[in-house]
């Protein structure tokens, strides 16, 4: 059985250590989201080897994401299936690359069976495109900014720990005007976004916020998730003030591509299956998807 532990804080040196070894792309591998989602999804950790095992439940369902690290996975593996069959629930991996289902169909053919988790797939942009959103397709932002830009007097800033708490509060009024108490997932994610806020430096996260005619109407937050990508966890605009999402958009990944030119790719998360969020970001015109799978193992 493999001995796992609560995510703690404490824990985040060590884990991003093997996280970074691994290079991954999909946006559920970093440690904010681990940390930040831990309450929804009881995630614990472990280390087996030189490979992070991560363990979560939904429900009544326990299940593992793919080993992070680096060295010979097959061993890893074996001792999650074993943890599996030892604590009485089935062997399910989430959140599988094409990469990682066709090493596990070299290992173990014919012995698992894989669902496409379309709901949680994750945008990826060119960094460069969103911050200049230049050509025919994305005219549209560009009109959306212009009006923004026509209508206000506006600034964006970066965050800072004197100006969280304002943006927290901007936060607040954005869950009472989006009905967050009444949607179970809006209310998962409150969770992970109070803290999100409250470990905001321990987490080393970075951030912006945009102000119109002095008050903030959006935020955003994020982080280096891999060699050439960026991830932004958070991104939150009064939806009712035209352009302010497609702003605080722009302003944050042109800070961005300033202060980290090596970063090529924004991974702008999954749309959990929300019909406006798939449409808002697939309007962006994504130019690649990380794919995810379901793996369930069978005897």
């Amino acid at each position: 059985m493999i001995d796992f532990k609560k995510i703690e804080m404490r824990d985040k040196e060590w884990v991003k250590s093997l996280l970074e070894a691994a290079d991954l792309s999909g946006c559920h591998q970093n440690f904010t989201n681990l940390f930040s989602w831990s309450g929804t999804y009881h995630y614990q950790v472990a280390q087996v080897q030189d490979y992070l095992v991560i363990k979560g439940r939904l429900a009544e369902t326990s299940y593992y994401f793919y080993p992070a690290g680096t060295g010979d996975v097959q061993p890893v593996l074996e001792a999650m299936k074993k943890d599996a069959q030892e604590n009485g629930h089935e062997f399910i991996v989430l959140g599988i690359s094409p990469e990682n289902m066709a090493t596990l169909k070299e290992l173990y053919p014919e012995h698992f069976e894989y669902e496409e988790m379309r709901d949680s797939f994750d945008y990826v942009y060119l960094a460069e495109k969103l911050a200049t959103l230049a050509g025919r397709k994305l005219q549209a932002k560009r009109n959306h900014i212009n009006r923004f830009e026509a209508n206000h007097t506006w600034a964006f800033e970066l965050l800072t720990p004197e100006n969280l708490a304002e943006c927290w509060e901007m936060n607040l009024e954005w869950c009472r005007r989006n009905d967050c108490k009444d949607d179970e997932q809006l209310r998962a994610e409150y969770c992970a976004v109070k803290r999100d806020f409250d470990y905001f430096t321990d987490l080393e996260l970075e951030g912006g916020l945009l102000r119109a005619d002095g008050k903030i109407v959006a935020f955003t937050m994020g982080e280096r998730l891999n060699s050439d990508t960026y991830v932004v966890h958070v991104e939150k605009a009064f939806g009712e003030i035209q352009g302010a999402y497609q702003m605080i958009n722009r302003e944050f990944v042109r800070w961005i591509r300033e202060t980290y030119p090596d970063m090529i790719y924004v991974n702008r998360e999954e749309d959990m299956g929300y019909e406006g969020l798939r449409k808002a970001k697939l309007s962006y015109h994504p130019d690649k998807m990380e794919e995810k799978f379901l793996a369930r193992y069978f005897a």
